[in-house]
C-alpha cells in the first residue's frame, strides 16, 4: 500500500485536493494517473471492495455482509478499513473511493443520511483518512455507478446522461458534459422521491406517492406478496414455488418466473416498467438528456422491464412526435458499477494529492538549496577573515 510523508499536513492537503476535483471532472480522467485504486460499494446488506485499474478492469474483488444488525458507523468503518488493508497486501493502492447508499454533502466528505445504515451527518471521509495512508473520496453510490457507465459502459460517448438505479428503492444520477451534477448541497438525483401519485402509497421517507413506491424492487415484491396473501388464482404458480410461505417471494424469483412465462409475474414487471416510463418522461421534460441508463438489481429483467418502460415513455413524453427521444438502455457493468465508478473517481483525487505532494517536495528542495547557498556564503566569508586578520 502506498504511503506518504508529512502526515501532519496530509488531511489538509487531501481536503483541498478534493474540493478542486468537481470543477475539472470533464477531461481530468484523461490525464489522471494510471494507477490502481480501490472502489467500495456500501449498501444495507453488503460491502463490496475491489482494486480497479485505469481501464475499469477489476483486478480483484472481495465482499462481505454489512456487519452487525445496528450497522453502527464504527463497525462499518472498521469493515471498510479491513477490506482496504487486505487488498493492499497484494496491490499498490493509491486512493480509495467510497460509493455510499445515502445522501453525501457537496464536499464529498460527510454522509448526511443513509436510509439503511446508522449514518446521520457521519464524517466518513475524515474518519477513514485518519486510518488509511491514501486519499479517500466519498460519493453517492448512484453517482459512482453513473460515472462508471459513462466511462466504461452503456453511457460511453454521451454528453447528457441520466442514470436510474432500480433496487430496493430508486436512486439516480445526472452527468452533463462529463461532470456529475450533484446540486448545491450534494443531494441531486434522488428521483425515487418525486411524487407521481398524490396521496398514494406511504413511502419510508415520510411522504406519499413517491415514484419508488410504484417502480422498484420493493414495489414489485409488495404487489406479488399481496396477491399471494389474498390467495389470488393468478398467484397459484408463485405460491406453489414458495410452498405457501409468502415472505419467501423475492424480486429475483418473480423475474425467474416471468422468464418462464408466468402470466402474473410478466404482468407485474410490465406494471413496474410502465411506471418507470412515466417517471423517465417526467425527467426528460425537466432535464432533456440524450440517454437514460437503467441499472440496479431489477434491471436484470431486461426487456420484460425495459420494453414497457420505452412504450410508456413515448406515450407520456411532453411534445411527443415533435422532439428527439432520449435513448433508454440497460446498464452494462452490473452490480460492480458503483465500485468501479468509485475507484475511477478516486483516481482523480490521487492525482491532485500527488501533485500537491510533489509541489511541496519541490518547495522543500528549493528551500534546502537556498539554505545551503547561504551556509556556503557564510563559511566563505569566515574563511577569508581567518586568513587575513588585518583586512
Amino acid at each position: 500500500m502506498s504511503t506518504y510523508r508529512d502526515l501532519t499536513q496530509r488531511g489538509a492537503t487531501r481536503g483541498a485536493a478534493l474540493r478542486t476535483v468537481g470543477t475539472r471532472e470533464r477531461r481530468s480522467h484523461l490525464t489522471a494517473p494510471r494507477v490502481p485504486t480501490v472502489g467500495i460499494d456500501i449498501g444495507g446488506t453488503k460491502v463490496m471492495a475491489g482494486v480497479v485499474d485505469a481501464d475499469g478492469t477489476i483486478l480483484e474483488k472481495i465482499r462481505t455482509e454489512t456487519p452487525d444488525k445496528s450497522k453502527s458507523p464504527k463497525v462499518v468503518e472498521d469493515t471498510i478499513v479491513e477490506l482496504v488493508l487486505d487488498l493492499s497486501d497484494r496491490h499498490d493502492v493509491h486512493a480509495v473511493g467510497i460509493g455510499a447508499a445515502g445522501w453525501v454533502d457537496a464536499d464529498r466528505a460527510t454522509v448526511l443520511f443513509a436510509p439503511h445504515l446508522a449514518w446521520r451527518n457521519e464524517p466518513l471521509r475524515d474518519s477513514l483518512q485518519s486510518r488509511l495512508a491514501v486519499p479517500v473520496m466519498v460519493d453517492n453510490d448512484a453517482n459512482t455507478a453513473a460515472w462508471a457507465e459513462w466511462r466504461f459502459g452503456a453511457g460511453r460517448g454521451e454528453d447528457h446522461l441520466v442514470m436510474i438505479t432500480l433496487g430496493t428503492g430508486i436512486g439516480g444520477a445526472i452527468l452533463e458534459d462529463g461532470r456529475v451534477k450533484r446540486g448545491k448541497y450534494g443531494v441531486a438525483g434522488e428521483f425515487g422521491h418525486m411524487q407521481v401519485v398524490p396521496g398514494g402509497h406511504r413511502c419510508p421517507c415520510g411522504n406519499r406517492g413517491c415514484w419508488e413506491q410504484y417502480s422498484s424492487g420493493n414495489a414489485l415484491v409488495r404487489e406479488a406478496r399481496e396477491l399471494a396473501a389474498a390467495d389470488s388464482p393468478v398467484a397459484y404458480n408463485i405460491i406453489e414455488r414458495v410452498k405457501g410461505h409468502v415472505p419467501d417471494i423475492t424480486g429475483p424469483l418473480i423475474t425467474e418466473l416471468a422468464r418462464e412465462g408466468d402470466a402474473m409475474c410478466v404482468e407485474l414487471l410490465q406494471d413496474i416498467g410502465q411506471w418507470l416510463g412515466v417517471g423517465i418522461a417526467n425527467l426528460a421534460a425537466a432535464l432533456d438528456p440524450s440517454c437514460f441508463v437503467i441499472g440496479g438489481g431489477v434491471s436484470a429483467a431486461d426487456d420484460l422491464l425495459i420494453a414497457p418502460a420505452r412504450d410508456a415513455f413515448r406515450r407520456h413524453l411532453t411534445g411527443r412526435g415533435y422532439r428527439p427521444e432520449a435513448r433508454i438502455t440497460k446498464a452494462q457493468l452490473g452490480p460492480e458499477a458503483g465500485m468501479v465508478g468509485a475507484a475511477d473517481l478516486a483516481r482523480l483525487v490521487a492525482r491532485r494529492f500527488r501533485r500537491a505532494n510533489r509541489r511541496r517536495a519541490e518547495r522543500h528542495e528549493r528551500y534546502e538549496r537556498y539554505a545551503q547557498a547561504l551556509r556556503g556564503g557564510t563559511e566563505g566569508r569566515t574563511s577569508r577573515t581567518t586568513q587575513d586578520p588585518d583586512s
